[in-house]
């Protein structure tokens, strides 16, 4: 079992403290990338990786922290983002949405606070849009309607909001309770899921106060509402504006902050009417089946200089089943566009025949756990990305340091 990082919540102090003490800043691994290595094919590669096993690990902007370090930490919270912090991650994501009065917060979605927070053990689950209801069950205890609940941040304020607790995104789709739906028997790590006093959750202002005093780069997300817009007044443009003026009101140069979106309205907005943060903004992109080399250099042509896709978007195999860059990755380069990929550490056993939705075009070349190490190798040197997004940051970490990325 991967152990808990410690945590830098007692060096940080609190966020709003005038007098915080200074930020621890060594890196620690842990036992990840060694693991990953040993379980690599032999091969040149391999020897490689192992020569940097005892090197003095470093931070690096080229790892950055997906949600935090969401594979077994509650995502979007304080411990999961000084999580990151510890791995190396060297580049933190806020995932942007708002609340009733109004106010940016960090969270995956809009409505994922039923698994993700504790809200359906607290009075505030009277809010939910869809209360908790149980699983419909057959005479022999087979799901025929999974349990559901749904609850959003645009029905509590922020001071409601932060009094909830960030828990791992798990859900018994069993359930019969709120509480077995909080936190599943059956889950990887139940103790996880019980709602853990450190899930600290923050508002965006939180986050970039956070972010600038450990020193890293910031990559705030624009969420898309699960409610119709406007919302009490405000558009989405009015949403993409008070992102950038957030960071402007801490002070955080231009130069730190990468804005991304999955809509290019939301990219080309920043790029009108704040080119400075536009710039860097970054068009994060499903491109299932990979984008034209037309269609990327309109992205560059208006203005869009980082393009954002899935990595088995970047990924093909060649005939001899060796992983490559695929089309889309090579004219992407050709058009001029900086790239960005998401999100490894994300799937389950790599050893199984089918290793799911980020492997799905390279999958006959991922048949052990030490293949992520070869996949990243080649996004970083054949393809390359100028980052990697990561459930558990310490695996590019290792990769960048070793190899001398920023």
């Amino acid at each position: 079992m991967r152990t808990a990082l410690p945590a830098l919540a007692v060096v940080l102090g609190s966020l709003t403290s005038a007098h915080a003490q200074p930020v621890d800043t060594r890196v620690e691994l842990g036992p990840r990338p060694a693991f990953l290595v040993a379980d690599m094919a032999d091969g040149e590669l391999k020897t490689r990786l192992q020569a940097c096993l005892g090197d003095t690990p470093r931070r690096t902007a080229f790892s950055i922290g997906h949600r935090g370090a969401g594979l077994v930490l509650p995502e979007h919270t304080l411990e999961t983002y000084e999580a990151g912090y510890r791995m190396g991650a060297g580049t933190l994501e806020c995932d942007v949405t708002f609340t009733k009065d109004l106010e940016l917060v960090c969270r995956h979605a809009q409505n994922d606070l039923a698994t993700t927070t504790d809200i359906l053990l607290t009075p505030l689950a009277s809010t939910c849009i869809t209360p908790f209801e149980p699983a419909r069950l057959d005479a022999n205890g087979r799901v025929r309607r999974a349990a559901r609940a749904e609850c959003r941040t645009s029905e509590l304020t922020l001071a409601e909001f932060k009094t909830l607790r960030g828990k791992v995104d798990e859900l018994d789709p069993a359930a019969q309770t709120a509480e077995e739906f909080v936190s599943p028997r059956r889950a990887a790590r139940p103790d996880l899921g019980e709602g853990l006093a450190r899930g600290t959750l923050l508002s965006h202002a939180e986050s970039i106060e956070l972010f600038k005093r450990l020193g890293v780069r910031m990559t705030p997300e624009l969420k898309e509402a699960s409610v119709r817009l406007p919302f009490n007044g405000i558009t989405q443009e009015q949403l993409a504006q008070r992102l950038i003026d957030e960071y402007r009101a801490a002070g955080v140069p231009p130069s730190q902050v990468f804005p991304q979106s999955f809509h290019r309205r939301d990219v080309e907005y920043w790029i009108r009417h704040d080119p400075q943060f536009g710039e860097r903004a970054v068009l994060v992109d499903n491109a299932w089946f990979g984008r034209s080399a037309r269609r990327l250099r309109g992205f560059k042509a208006d203005g869009i200089n980082i393009w954002a896709p899935p990595l088995f978007a970047l990924l093909d195999l060649d005939e001899q089943g060796r992983i490559v860059p695929s089309r889309s990755a090579r004219a992407a380069r050709a058009a001029g566009l900086t790239l960005v990929t998401w999100t490894l550490e994300r799937s389950g056993n790599l050893a199984a025949p089918n290793n799911g939705f980020y492997y799905r075009t390279i999958d006959a070349a991922v048949t052990r756990e030490g293949d992520v190490m070869q996949v990243v190798d080649v996004l970083a040197r054949d393809v390359g990305v100028r980052g990697i997004f990561s459930d558990w940051p310490a695996t590019v970490s290792f990769d960048a340091g070793c190899t001398g990325l920023p």
